[in-house]
């Protein structure tokens, strides 16, 4: 079963939920919460939805999904961790992982839109595998560091290549407002291999194939990643990882793609979902 956060005209206060049958069912507390329960906590809240009359169900198209994990402590993203997408951008294979960070003010959920924003046209595209932890951690080991995932969603880290490359620091073009797609729901871990290894990921802009790729195909794997990261830091529940994009971006095609107002663009990874998200300038002031 997946879980999501939503809510509802009727009610703008976020919500957890559990989708079943085209529907969503409100559970008790939060996604964060919900997380750190691990294996059984989802067992058990999944159990409690299929239970709850047909009247306490919400349509699926009646709520307003959020994402996953409204506003994480921590979004840390991994860039250049496919080899092909690496070598697109004349860049080779790292010998550690390109880490930076995004801000919660920079997410959107499925369904809303990715804002074209009114200082540059070169919005990309980059189709990744969201983790989400459920365990706090430090100093993890390749032997328990899955267990300090509590599940999986679809990401799109829309990025502005022009802003991007202004400075060393990738900062300022992965921090545009509402261009880090992240949903539509959250797989639980035990639902899907071990980190998720495995799946077709693709990326669909307007229908036409624009990436696809497996995550077995991931430079620096789920647990290495966590592994690497917990040298340096400490990962709370609800923390974010998004574990970076294959071959395929606009900015690598000739002549350039780039996502721009009146598109749609999906991210599906095999067993999680589609990510959808229409494309929209920035409303001008």
């Amino acid at each position: 079963m997946n879980f999501v956060t939503f809510r509802t005209d009727s009610d703008p206060t976020p919500r957890l939920g559990a989708v079943i049958d085209g529907a969503i069912v409100t559970l008790p507390g939060d996604m964060e919460a919900l997380c750190t329960r691990g294996a059984a906590g989802f067992a058990a809240a999944a159990k409690e939805a299929a239970a709850a009359p047909a009247s306490a169900r919400i349509p699926l198209g009646s709520a307003r999904l959020l994402p996953v994990v409204p506003r994480p402590g921590k979004i840390i993203c991994l860039g250049l961790n496919y080899a092909d997408h690496a070598a697109e951008g004349g860049n080779q294979r790292p010998d550690y992982p390109s880490f930076f960070l995004r801000g919660a003010s920079s997410l959107v959920a499925h369904g809303a839109a990715i804002r074209q924003p009114r200082v540059s046209s070169q919005l990309d595209f980059e189709a990744e595998l969201a983790v989400v932890i459920g365990k706090t951690s430090r100093h993890l080991s390749e032997a328990d560091a899955l267990e300090a995932v509590a599940g999986y969603a679809c990401f799109n880290d829309a990025t502005l290549r022009d802003y991007q490359r202004k400075t060393a620091q990738w900062t300022i073009g992965k921090n545009f407002d509402a261009t880090g797609a992240l949903g539509p729901w959250l797989v639980p871990a035990s639902d899907l291999p071990p980190g998720a290894a495995g799946l077709k990921i693709e990326s669909r802009l307007n229908g036409t194939v624009m990436q696809s790729s497996n995550t077995a195909r991931m430079l620096f794997p789920v647990a290495e990643t966590l592994c690497l990261l917990t040298e340096a830091l400490t990962l709370e529940p609800g923390d974010v990882i998004v574990m970076g994009t294959p071959a395929g971006v606009g900015y690598a095609r000739k002549p350039p793609v780039w996502m721009k107002a009146g598109d749609t663009i999906e991210i599906e990874i095999e067993g999680i979902g589609v990510l959808s998200n229409p494309v929209e300038n920035e409303a001008q002031p």
